[in-house]
């Protein structure tokens, strides 16, 4: 057996590669699927060390409510919602519009 443990932060990438562009995931919902036990928190962190792998769609994680939490993170700010609408996606105030339509959980569409 192992002693070495899981990089969290590779884990969550994997998924979050998977999101197809014009959809939308949550932090909490990533978490859950790869059943982290700091949850959303780790994941949040993961998205913001992604900025600079230009092959993880980080843009693509929202919060719970489909707002734009992590815009902070982008540079400039409002660069997470110019890429979600070059895929598609309607923001009105910093929230995705039509959330429950666009989101994507990966275990209905990765299965477990």
């Amino acid at each position: 057996m192992s002693s070495e443990k899981p990089n969290y932060f590779d884990l969550v990438y994997q998924v979050v590669r998977e999101i197809p562009k014009g959809r939308v995931t949550s932090y909490g919902t990533i978490a859950h699927y790869l059943g982290l036990k700091s949850g959303a928190r780790m994941v949040g962190y993961a998205m913001n060390a992604a900025h600079t792998l230009s092959d993880v769609p980080a843009h693509r994680v929202v919060n719970r409510h489909g707002l734009l939490t992590g815009k902070a993170h982008f540079v400039p700010p409002t660069r997470m919602q110019a890429l979600l609408e070059s895929e598609g996606v309607v923001v009105e105030n910093d929230k995705i519009r039509d959330f429950d339509k666009l989101f994507w959980d990966p275990e209905k569409e990765l299965g477990i």
